[in-house]
C-alpha cells in the first residue's frame, strides 16, 4: 500500500514511464475524509476511465481552509485508506485549496469529480482533454454520514 503514497516529484517520474508505455492517466481529487461505497464506487468508474488512476488528497490544512470542523480523519489515514482500494493506483497530497497546481505538472488525459461539479467548472478542465462529472451514489456522502452520528449520539 505505502508504495502507492507518493510526491509529485516522484509521481511525474513515474508518470512519464507509464506515458512512454501508452498509458492513459487519470486524474481526480477530493478531501475523502470519512470514507465511504460512494467513495469506491466513483473510484472505481474513475479507474474505468483510463489505466491508471491518481487520487489527490486536501492536506488537512486544506481541508481545514474548505470545511469548518474538518477534516475529522487525519491526512496520513486518509491516504493509507485509499491506497489500500484496488482502483486506487497512486494517492498523493495537496496543500493548495485546489490541484491545478498539481493537475498542470501532472497533466493527466482523463479529469474526473463527482456529480456536483459541472463539467466546465471542474478546476484543470481547461487545460485537461477529457473531463467527466461522475455521479454521486444516492444517499451517500461524508456529510451524510456526519449528521447521522450526531443526531444519533447527542
Amino acid at each position: 500500500m505505502r508504495d502507492k503514497i507518493r510526491p509529485l516529484s516522484e509521481l511525474l517520474k513515474i508518470m512519464a514511464a507509464h506515458r512512454a508505455a501508452g498509458k492513459k492517466i487519470v486524474f481526480t481529487n477530493g478531501c475523502f475524509d470519512i470514507i465511504h461505497a460512494g467513495h469506491c464506487q466513483y473510484l472505481q468508474e474513475a479507474r474505468a476511465l483510463g489505466d491508471i488512476l491518481i487520487v489527490a488528497v486536501n492536506s488537512d490544512d486544506s481541508v481545514r481552509r474548505l470545511k469548518p470542523k474538518r477534516p475529522i480523519v487525519p491526512q496520513a489515514q486518509r491516504v493509507v485508506v485509499l491506497s489500500a482500494l484496488s482502483a486506487v493506483d497512486y494517492v498523493l497530497i495537496f496543500d493548495e485549496d485546489t490541484p491545478l497546481q498539481v493537475i498542470t505538472a501532472l497533466r493527466p488525459d482523463v479529469l474526473v469529480k463527482g456529480g456536483d461539479w459541472a463539467k466546465e467548472s471542474i478546476v484543470g478542465s481547461a487545460i485537461v482533454p477529457e473531463v467527466h462529472s461522475l455521479p454521486y451514489a444516492d444517499g451517500l456522502s461524508t456529510t451524510g454520514i456526519i449528521n447521522k452520528i450526531l443526531e444519533r449520539y447527542s
